[in-house]
């Protein structure tokens, strides 16, 4: 058996015995609580590990944005080539996305995929420093492009990771966890990149561009103890695999490229949920800084407090909003829940001069309800073995959604202003309220299987593994 097959397997009601029917004994040290698949702390281990997988790359994706001035002055570049920066990491990952997530379930396994992913990110990340090193633009976009790869695809690996540890009830809790430390990746680059370029600068090296490449080279370190993250989760779950003896994927199981036209119109509207929702907050909180200061005439350093309230506030309430839909499920409604509150947020920055404290911080818990309750539906959805083709599919869609929609916004701000912008963005909220609806509708039609209560839930996996247990008896 392989390792790609061994690992494509539910951990959940896995069994604790040997090849010989008898229960491996696990001696020393890893027959404490930490070290024992068998118990819960030893997952919460792996979650930590897990949560810090991706923190390297949210880390680094926004250092452009954290070194903005700077960037543009000692680079002596204009401010279409400083916004390639990103569009070079966003338009591959339209494409890379999808066949990361297939060879995570088709060729490499989630451990060997999340590896490699992660040597990309790093390996990105010095040749994006090292292009500032040198003043050469050029290479700058190549190390983009080189992050871009492993970037999106580790989110996919990290997504297939918290499914294969944390299916059932802890699941929404797990995807919110996840989401809270990718924000404080980002708001720690925000935060900390610039004081770094000052300390740098008394060094008195030779040029400014020479000093940014060092502040570049000083973030890879992130994108270095993440490759280290995916090392340990790679022991971690081999290991778990051997003791907990779960079972190979079969070849009828495993997923081929033809089977993605087979997934059902569930998946698919769950897509378009997740592009129409997001189109309307990455791209708004990228222009936000200068709509705050024309509306309400804030300063820069106001403004982009107000700005940034988003992420810091899904930082601390997606693990809270996690554990709640956990212990409630009704995920479609949680979902539903989200883009209207989203939808009022927008509705009070665009049309009311309501301080915008209210707004943005309104709209940082409405992101942290959906994107917790969002993304494990597609578990519900999918086989286990095609999970990372299916979350690939949706970062895909995602993307292209950001990619198009953030050059669209730029084009109405220049033409017809920011009320139209918001006007835009609620038209993509309502495009994704109309197709949570009929997920809910289409769900409902087939039992209502996505929108099940927690309770109803634990009711029917207790029934399902006494069948199974009665099915083994009979054989």
């Amino acid at each position: 058996m392989t390792d790609s097959q061994s690992e494509k397997k539910p951990l959940l009601g896995a069994v604790n015995e040997g090849d010989d029917g008898e229960e491996e004994v696990l001696e020393g040290c890893g027959g404490t609580m930490a070290c024992n698949p068998h118990r819960p702390l030893h997952r919460y281990l792996v979650l930590a590990i897990m949560c810090f997988l991706s923190f390297g790359s949210y880390f680094c994706y926004d250092n452009p944005a954290a070194l903005q001035d700077t960037m543009i002055k000692a680079l002596d570049i204009s401010e279409s080539t400083f916004m390639g920066f990103y569009s070079w990491y966003s338009w591959p990952n339209v494409i890379l996305c999808f066949f990361g997530g297939f060879l995570i379930d088709r060729v490499f396994g989630v451990r060997m995929g999340a590896i490699i992913f992660s040597l990309f990110v790093t390996a990105g990340q010095v040749l994006f420093a090292a292009g500032a090193l040198v003043n050469h633009v050029w290479l700058m976009n190549v190390g983009r492009f080189v992050f871009g790869i492993g970037g999106e695809s580790l989110c996919v690996a990290q997504n297939t990771y918290a499914v294969k540890w944390f299916q059932g009830k802890e699941l929404n809790m797990v995807f919110g966890l996840q989401l809270s430390f990718s924000r404080v990746g980002s708001t720690v680059n925000m935060n900390i990149m610039q004081p770094i370029y000052q300390w740098i600068t008394g060094f008195g090296f030779k040029n400014d561009y020479t000093d940014l490449g060092v502040v570049l080279m000083i973030g890879a370190i992130m994108c270095v103890f993440s490759l280290f993250c995916a090392l340990a989760l790679s022991f971690f779950d081999k290991r778990a695999d051997r003791i907990l003896k779960r079972a190979a994927v079969t070849s009828d199981e495993q997923i081929r490229i033809t089977d993605v036209k087979d997934f059902p119109l569930t998946f698919w509207l769950l897509s378009i949920i997740c592009v129409g929702y997001y189109v309307a907050v990455f791209p708004f909180i990228g222009l936000g800084l200068v709509f705050f200061e024309m509306k309400w005439g804030f300063e820069p350093s106001l403004a982009n407090n107000v700005n940034s309230l988003v992420y810091i506030i899904s930082a601390v309430a997606s693990p809270v909003f996690g554990f709640l839909i956990d212990r409630t499920g009704r995920n479609i409604f949680w979902v539903i829940l989200g883009t209207v509150c989203t939808i009022g947020c927008h509705a009070l920055l665009a049309f009311t001069f309501l301080n915008p404290y209210v707004g943005m911080s309104c709209m940082g818990l409405a992101y942290s309800i959906l994107a917790s309750a969002l993304w494990p539906i597609a578990s519900q959805i999918v086989r286990n073995s095609q999970l990372g083709t299916a979350y690939g599919i949706m970062q895909a869609i995602q993307n292209l959604g950001l990619a198009v929609i953030a050059i669209a916004a730029g084009a109405i701000v220049d033409s017809s202003g920011y009320l139209i912008l918001e006007v835009f963005f609620l038209a993509c909220l309502c495009v994704a309220l109309i197709a949570a609806v009929m997920l809910y509708l289409v769900d409902a039609s087939r039992g209502g299987k996505l929108n099940r209560s927690a309770k109803e839930r634990k009711r029917l996996a207790a029934l399902k593994e006494e069948e199974e247990e009665e099915k083994k008896l009979l054989d």
